[in-house]
């Protein structure tokens, strides 16, 4: 590794989507996008960079839109909780494939697929190299799989949350909708909240901003992106 090759971060959180393991509508999996998501998670960790991924359940089930739909939000939100396992479990297999070690770890008990989440096991299993897994979000209803993203990277240690989405960066308005939208390469938590960016939602957001926990934004889609990011690539947007 070149002197220039050497990591900024030994230890980091990736945040995915539900919908980016899905199709081109982010609906159901796709081996394809999981694939994509392995790999580059596989080049991270060959950097010795130590990976904790947390995963949502978009692309299977949500919980805010089944409570729309009449299911008791409880109850829904539980059901997406068990679509972010099986997300995790499809990420689980196209790493295991790509030859890199691999545990998922669940919010809620399922000792059949999944270990229990103990923080001192992960921190472990880290320290051996292997990239892990959380599923279940955490394990309680009416919160999302970003809280569960900031409340796993301050318990773990993580030196930033990497959040993967499909644009390349935080803008002030949506750059789908207006051509002339700004996009910034960074921002402060106060900014980011008073502008009502939708970074992440408002828990997730207050825990990172509490902790100090760094933020990127960064668009994931495109190959080798994530490896940028580790390496300190100026890539996506800070939000500190």
């Amino acid at each position: 590794m070149k002197a220039s090759q050497k990591p900024k971060f030994s230890r980091i959180l990736l945040k995915l989507s539900g919908e980016s393991l899905g199709d081109s509508n982010g609906m159901g999996i796709s081996p394809e996008a999981v694939r994509h998501m392995a790999k580059q998670v596989c080049e991270v960790r060959n950097l010795h960079v130590q990976v904790v991924v947390v995963v949502g359940g978009g692309n299977i089930f949500r919980g805010v839109q089944g409570s729309e739909g009449g299911i008791e939000r409880a109850t829904g939100d539980y059901m997406g909780m068990l679509a972010t396992v099986i997300n995790a479990l499809a990420l689980q297999d196209a790493l295991e494939k790509l030859g890199c070690p691999t545990r998922v770890m669940s919010a809620i008990a399922m000792a059949q697929v999944a270990e229990p989440f103990i923080r001192r096991r992960a921190v472990r299993h880290l320290e051996k190299g292997r990239v892990v897994i959380f599923g279940g979000g955490t394990g309680n209803p009416y919160f999302s799989t970003d809280t569960a993203a900031a409340l796993r990277a301050n318990e773990m240690g993580a030196e930033v949350i990497l959040k993967a989405t499909k644009v390349d960066g935080i803008y002030d308005s949506d750059p789908k909708k207006n051509p002339n939208a700004k996009r910034f390469n960074e921002i402060s938590y106060l900014d980011a909240l008073q502008r009502q960016l939708k970074v992440m939602d408002s828990t997730a957001f207050s825990l990172c901003m509490d902790n100090k926990m760094p933020i990127i934004v960064f668009d994931f889609s495109k190959p080798h992106n994530l490896r940028s990011v580790v390496l300190g690539g100026k890539i996506g947007t800070l939000v500190s």
